[in-house]
């Protein structure tokens, strides 16, 4: 689930991988979210800062790098912040 500044809950399936490391350092993630077909679009996300939430509860903050898709089958290119929450 998506979650915006506003309070907008957004369902879809998402698809995430780490990369490794650098020294020291926390690994950077990233994923696409595909959003459910009856979840309401989100109105010009790219560059937005949005919360995934984890069906177990844990939370990240992720930036949507870009959309694509028709307007059925949008999928959010996602870059996380911070540790992975997975």
């Amino acid at each position: 689930m998506l979650l915006s500044a506003d309070g907008t809950r957004t369902s879809g399936t998402a698809a995430l991988f780490t990369e490794p490391g650098r020294k020291g350092g926390i690994p950077p993630w990233a994923g696409d979210f595909r959003l459910a077909a009856d979840s309401a679009e989100i109105k010009n996300p790219v560059g937005r800062i949005l919360t995934l939430e984890m069906p177990d509860g844990r939370s990240g903050k992720v930036v949507v790098q870009s959309r694509k898709g028709g307007s059925k089958n949008i999928v959010l290119a996602l870059l996380g912040e911070g540790l992975a929450p997975f």
